[in-house]
């Protein structure tokens, strides 16, 4: 049997290498156009800002160590032209040589993976705008750094590269903006997890210029303008731009494969096309997202590897089956960590579903062992059924074990009231009896078993101050002198059994704390005496922060908080 493999780096190389262990006989030829193979995009910026040193500790692999290992034919610098399924070959270039030949096969995997967006705007091709997608992306780069010495860069767009480039660049000791359409950076996040995000970038010096629009960009005093649309230039002595990528799917376009979302290919669970013998995996092909059942592009190097394992094995003559991508991740930005899993709320609702959430800022491990620090955890659950959808986490220190705690429940096919009953290791300095996990599950059940019902940010315009109903502040007297909501009166919870006379009977109470806790308990107590009561969903904390965020962003002067 002979492979031709297009693309050697995430799902072209796992393939190859699971082929070879699979059957010693094959014949397996893999085409990479770029000079480097079994690289890891999400490395690229660390390079740049002098984190990773070396550069050759940015591929896994080499062809020549691969060759040794595998016995696979790792051609680089060659490029796929077209693909003739009538007559089972591929067309290919050499890039070094310009030599064209065709390349017979038996089966073929195509994993091109995705390029970066370059809309076509004014400018695009100016020496000093980049992109990071590949080694010699990264490579051309660090060279511009260390022959100009730049001062400031413009980053455009708000996802993962660009936010690790940021913080790298920062490293280095350049002024950084980063310029995005939606107000917000991080799409796999909601709104209010993004506020904590933009306030870690913001802290480290990152400027942040949010809904603004790109339409060019122009040399100007050996630097260079981004262009933007109703409002004024960003000057930059450098730009990259990282504005999310596409399907590079135009081999199976041209070649009559059935494509999907932006041109995507289309594939089946064992990773097929729709042309017998040809497999497509990675960034470049369609896949079922696991929660909501729809089409979806997930461009994660997990996902890509899983499908360049399945496609292999069934090369091999097996029948396994992928299951649908998730889109679990996570990114360092500076001191914090972020972190989501599944689908956030705002995704959820676009896919038609009926969504609640619970929010909370537990610490992340015991409070009386020294060193915790405080994380916000959003878990979002289908309603009625508590069918667990996804998660979000920004925090410092434990966001990353507690994600894959909860991305493996929603593999599970766990309620998020199952969560509770998680039997999860325990140790002061690691996390507590009552671990944030079990937390949410907690808080799950609570709203299951009507103990407690809960308000939210996006209700607290609308809540009337008419006297209509009561708005309960139950932190301290002193956390409440350094901000509150308009509107709200404050009784501390440890007063309040005291103070009930200061409550009217007969009308809705609305509660809030610094993280949920002590309203929620509140909400116990007032219950008790037939009050109908509703806690807050996530705290003051993440109340304030949200409200600040926006602030910042639409450049008002009020934040809505009595200060």
């Amino acid at each position: 049997m002979k492979v031709v493999i297009v693309g050697g780096v995430a799902g072209g190389a796992t393939a190859a290498a699971r082929i070879r262990r699979r059957d010693e006989q094959a014949e397996i030829v893999v085409f990479e156009r770029s000079g480097f193979i079994s690289y890891a995009n999400c490395d690229l910026p660390y390079y740049v800002g002098g984190t990773i040193t070396d550069p050759n500790e940015l591929t896994l692999q080499t062809p020549e160590s691969f060759y040794e290992r595998f016995r696979v034919d790792m051609r680089v610098h060659h490029e796929v032209t077209a693909l003739h399924p009538e007559r089972k070959t591929v067309s290919v270039t050499n890039l070094q040589t310009d030599e064209t030949f065709e390349e017979s096969y038996d089966k073929l995997l195509l994993s091109p993976g995705a390029k970066p967006a370059q809309p076509r705007l004014p400018g695009v091709g100016l020496e000093q705008l980049f992109t990071l997608r590949t080694v010699e992306d990264t490579l051309r780069i660090r060279q511009f750094i260390d022959t100009h010495h730049p001062k400031s860069a413009v980053l455009a767009g708000g996802g993962f590269i660009s936010l690790e480039m940021a913080e790298n660049l920062r490293h280095s000791g350049m002024e950084v903006t980063i310029v995005q359409r939606p107000k917000q950076l991080m799409n796999p996040f909601d709104p209010e997890m993004a506020a904590f995000i933009h306030a870690e970038m913001r802290k480290h010096g990152v400027q942040l210029a949010l809904g603004h629009t790109v339409e060019g960009f122009a040399e100007k005093d050996g630097g260079i303008d981004v262009l933007l649309k109703d409002a004024a230039p960003l000057h930059a002595d450098m730009v990259v731009l990282a504005i999310g990528v596409t399907p590079d799917s135009h081999l199976g376009q041209e070649a009559g494969l059935e494509t999907g979302i932006k041109g995507s290919i289309v594939v089946n669970d064992r990773m097929e096309t729709s042309v017998p013998d040809i497999y497509a995996v990675g960034d470049a092909v369609q896949v079922q997202h696991f929660v909501t059942g729809q089409n979806a592009l997930i461009s994660l190097a997990g996902p890509a590897n899983k499908q360049g394992r399945i496609a292999a094995d069934n090369i091999c003559g097996d029948d396994k089956r992928y299951h649908g991508s998730q889109g679990s991740s996570v990114i360092k930005l500076f001191e914090m960590t972020a972190a989501a899993t599944g689908v956030n709320e705002t995704n959820a609702k676009k896919a038609g579903l009926s969504v609640d959430k619970v929010i909370l800022s537990p610490m992340s491990h015991a409070g009386y062992y020294p060193g915790g620090k405080l994380m916000t955890m959003k878990v979002v659950f289908e309603k009625q059924t508590y069918r667990l959808l996804g998660a979000q986490i920004v925090g410092y220190e434990g966001v990353d074990k507690r994600i894959d705690v909860l991305a493996t429940a929603i593999r599970a096919g766990l309620k998020a009231t199952d969560l509770a009953e998680l039997d999860l290791a325990y140790a002061p300095p690691y996390s507590s009896a009552k671990d944030p996990v079990n937390m949410a599950g907690f808080m799950s059940e609570n709203i299951q078993n009507g103990i407690v019902r809960q308000w939210y940010l996006e209700d607290e315009a609308d809540l009337p101050r008419d006297g209509s109903v009561t708005l309960l502040d139950t932190r301290t007297e002193e956390e409440y002198a350094g901000g509150h909501i308009d509107g709200f009166i404050n009784i501390p919870v440890d007063a309040l059994r005291e103070r009930l006379d200061e409550i009217p009977t007969g009308k809705p109470v609305y509660l809030i704390c610094q993280s949920g806790l002590r309203s929620y308990i509140a909400t116990r107590i007032l219950m008790g005496y037939g009050y109908d009561c509703y806690n807050f969903a996530g705290g003051f904390r993440l109340y304030e922060t949200v409200k600040l965020d926006r602030c910042l962003i639409e450049q008002a002067t009020a934040c809505g908080m009595d200060r």
